[in-house]
């Protein structure tokens, strides 16, 4: 009989909420050599200062979450930056947005604007999407004393984009919204600030770039719709909605369109504030948001979010967001696992008893047990040929069993570990693996287990 598991994705194996141990919040993407890489907020943190008794006010939060994928439904989970530590200055660092941009040494930069409280936008930079990152400024980009701002108070939640000639566009504020092009460094502004006229701006501000168009997204208030005065349909409260155009810094250029996402209340789920980031990814829109899914299996209702993702039409032709739906299923796997290349432990579908430990390379985690029953597990794996042996990299003493389709499947294969570092462990596959999908358990028992990663040959 297998134990009560936390895990809402071990006991129903759907997709959603994508973290099943980390609460994370307010998402945005950026795709990097076929892999996707999700950046969030971190509300775990405050969930850790405050306990599952606690409110989720925000003001503990001081660093990001980063994970990605190559499939939509395994994800790498890289760890934490510490903003922090890296921009000592800041207040408090939420809802970020990231690009990436080849600069004219060759490099790929990356750009990620975060909220600096309510007071500003900040930005880190590094060469690699896990980092490390650095602070290029020792302040906030845009903060509420910027000249231009206008009744723009509030100039956080950014929202940025990359345009394919290589420029960059921020968007910020709350309540009233403003957009500016970036220096050619990205960590300065480089034009006058604008008003986007946004109906019933609330805050959560995105950028897309959409065949020769700029697509702002934003989140509208709670207020009622009374006066509503758009030649549209008029959004649910705390929905998610868009406008566009094609001269960003011309106020009257934009174009009301509609709601594409309702709030988490409007779809079966506790209502909750609201913030979404659209992504292309392998010839398929998806759209990233949170919600308040997870909150019951850590046994609170603190307003703890968690990130979710779902697929979402978008008729390009003309830029036209269909509405999207909010499941616990979660997208579709887009290819299978292949587990004779070498896989980070850190890539789960579910987990139980775990923890994550840093090592010394920027975004690489191990996995640790954390209970005397503790696995992790990937979803859709297929194997193409019968394999012979299983290796992991790992240290400290303990067993780790590859499973099949159940924490108490069949048995494939036995690693028996012996490191005082991190050591490769080899063993003979003793299962059948067959080349139907299957999902593979990885249960760890034992002292000071570190599992670094994994192999079939």
């Amino acid at each position: 009989m297998e134990p009560d598991f936390r895990s809402p994705k071990l006991k129903n194996g759907h997709g959603n909420p994508i973290l099943d141990f980390h609460f994370s919040a307010d998402p945005t993407a950026v795709e990097y050599d076929g892999r996707l890489y999700v950046y969030a907020t971190n509300d775990h943190q405050q969930y850790d200062r405050v306990g599952q008794n606690g409110k989720n006010t925000y003001e503990r939060i001081k660093s990001l979450v980063m994970f990605s994928t190559g499939d939509m439904v395994n994800w790498t989970y890289h760890g934490l930056i510490d903003v922090a530590d890296i921009a000592p200055w800041i207040i408090a660092s939420w809802a970020p947005s990231v690009v990436k941009r080849e600069e004219g040494d060759g490099k790929t930069r990356f750009y990620l604007y975060f909220s600096n409280s309510g007071f500003g936008t900040g930005v880190l930079t590094s060469e690699s999407p896990v980092g490390p990152w650095t602070s290029p400024l020792d302040k906030s980009l845009v903060d509420a004393n910027t000249p231009g701002l206008g009744n723009c108070k509030v100039p956080f939640d950014p929202g940025a984009v990359v345009d394919p000639d290589g420029v960059g566009w921020l968007t910020v504020g709350a309540g009233s919204s403003r957009i500016m092009r970036l220096g050619d460094d990205m960590t300065s502004i480089g034009s006058e600030i604008k008003e986007i006229r946004a109906p019933k701006h609330f805050e959560a501000n995105e950028l897309n770039y959409i065949n020769g168009t700029y697509v702002y997204t934003y989140n509208n208030d709670w207020q009622e719709r009374n006066d509503w005065a758009e030649n549209a349909e008029v959004p649910t409260r705390c929905s998610m909605s868009y406008m566009v155009s094609k001269t960003p810094l011309e106020p009257d250029s934009w174009k009301y369109c509609h709601h594409y996402l309702k709030n988490p209340g409007d779809c079966g789920f506790d209502a909750s504030n609201n913030h979404t980031h659209l992504h292309k990814f392998k010839g398929r829109w998806y759209i990233f948001y949170h919600n308040l899914s997870l909150q019951s299996s850590f046994n609170t209702n603190g307003g703890f979010r968690n990130v979710c993702v779902d697929e979402i039409a978008v008729d390009e032709d003309n830029i036209d967001i269909k509405l999207a739906e909010q499941t616990v299923k979660g997208p579709a796997q887009i290819e299978p696992m292949n587990p004779f290349d070498v896989i980070q432990a850190e890539t789960t579908f579910a987990t139980h008893g775990v923890k994550f430990e840093e090592t010394p390379c920027a975004g690489d985690m191990v996995v640790v047990p954390d209970k005397e029953f503790a696995l992790t597990m990937v979803k859709g794996v297929r194997f193409t040929k019968e394999p012979v042996r299983c290796q992991v990299m790992a240290s400290g003493k303990g067993r780790i069993e590859v499973r099949k389709d159940s924490a108490y499947g069949e048995l494939l294969a036995a690693v028996d570990v012996d490191a005082v570092s991190s050591t490769l462990h080899i063993s003979d596959v003793t299962g059948s693996a067959g080349d139907e999908l299957c999902d593979l358990y990885f249960v760890l028992t034992g002292r000071d287990l570190c599992f670094d990663r994994w192999q079939f040959r």
